[in-house]
């Protein structure tokens, strides 16, 4: 039996959060509230986005934005293969086409010298993913955009708090869209953020984040008397999750600190080795958010990389893989599309080769050397293994 185990991820939820929820629940008003409203406005204020409105998820809140913005049926939307199922969805669930571009190898962000290749007639938008909380060459992308009158969506699920060129991500683009599930920079148990550098779009997205009626709760002069004016979705956050998000985010520069202090002693500690590549960016125009330190194996090491996860696990060191495969080479995308097994190398590698390790503020600093000590100890193990 493993007697000390520690997670990947861990939400930091304390006493102010659990009687905020209490607070909310005796009052009555679960949705439709002031504190939804305030969470928007503290989110606005940490990120200096012109507007934030909260919604159910992050994957709501991607789907909403290509709702608003008219793309659907004909179109194509490019997005990197290295990403989460949801970054695709967002974009099939509206009848477009989700269309994948290989990812670079030392950062597992989209590589932005192929999107060029991709773009055609039918091209509508560019959605990139910060992976793992790191910038995206997000100049290089507007170019394009720019050049070829398209949208550009940031995913930002696992890049709150990141910067490129001084700018929070999400703020670069025409939109950026945040995650607060559980194992994320911070959370609200489910739900997520939209945020824009200017309000053109935000009365469409409030409407259509609440089935298009023309006037939400504290706008009706008459209670229940109200109009349509447009399709919609239910894709609100609920009054509870905002509380949590509030006191969240009173937390969160405390979060990335810590996140930032494992990820660099890690990073130190595993400076000198030849067993593995740690995923990271040394650009300075870059702040990254260290959701995780993913470690990317070398020669047959990779072979040995779901053995590795177990023995990890074993001992009661949690981990995971991010992702497990690249999105075109899901049954789903694979065989709608017939995506060819050898069309996204870098994305193969990441995912068939890399074990991502938790950073998050749930570890204490003997946790961190103990992570330290047994991956180095096992790798070490193997190499000996090797040679025999």
């Amino acid at each position: 039996m493993i007697k000390n185990i520690i997670p990947f991820g861990k939400p930091i939820i304390g006493a102010n959060e659990c009687g905020e929820v209490v607070h909310t629940l005796k009052s009555g008003v679960l949705v439709h509230g002031k504190i939804t409203e305030k969470f928007e406005e503290h989110f606005k204020k940490f990120t200096k986005a012109e507007d934030a409105i909260s919604v159910s998820s992050c994957t709501a809140g991607m789907h909403l934005l290509y709702f608003v913005l008219g793309i659907g049926p004909g179109d194509e939307v490019i997005v990197p293969a290295q990403t989460h199922l949801a970054t695709a969805h967002a974009v099939e669930l509206t009848g477009a086409k989700a269309v994948f571009v290989d990812c670079e190898l030392k950062t597992g962000n989209i590589d932005v010298n192929l999107i060029s290749k991709k773009i055609n007639p039918k091209t509508r938008a560019i959605a990139v993913v910060h992976y793992l909380g790191i910038p995206v060459d997000l100049s290089e992308v507007l170019k394009l955009t720019k050049k070829n009158n398209l949208y550009l969506i940031e995913d930002c699920a696992l890049a709150l708090g990141s910067s490129y060129k001084r700018k929070h991500v999400g703020l670069i683009g025409d939109a950026g869209v945040f995650s607060f599930y559980p194992v994320k920079h911070m959370t609200t148990a489910e739900g997520g953020m939209i945020i824009l550098k200017n309000k053109k779009y935000s009365k469409k997205i409030r409407l259509a984040r609440a089935f298009g009626v023309d006037r939400n709760y504290s706008q009706r002069k008459i209670s229940g008397i109200y109009n349509c004016n447009s399709l919609g979705f239910n894709y609100r956050m609920s009054e509870i999750h905002a509380a949590i998000g509030i006191q969240q985010l009173k937390k969160i520069r405390k979060f990335i600190k810590i996140r930032k202090k494992n990820f660099q002693t890690m990073l130190n500690a595993f400076k000198k080795n030849n067993f593995f590549y740690v995923i990271h960016s040394k650009d300075k125009n870059k702040i990254t958010s260290y959701y995780c330190l993913t470690i990317l194996l070398k020669g047959s090491f990779g072979k040995c990389r779901n053995l590795i996860i177990r023995k990890l696990t074993k001992i009661g060191i949690g981990c995971s893989v991010y992702y497990p495969h690249p999105v075109p080479k899901m049954n789903y995308y694979k065989n709608k599309y017939g995506y060819k097994n050898s069309s996204y190398v870098n994305a193969e590698n990441i995912s068939y080769n890399s074990i991502a390790l938790p950073v998050s503020p749930h570890l204490s600093l003997s946790n961190v050397n103990f992570i330290i000590k047994n991956i180095l100890k096992i790798f070490v193990k193997k190499r000996n293994e090797f040679k025999k």
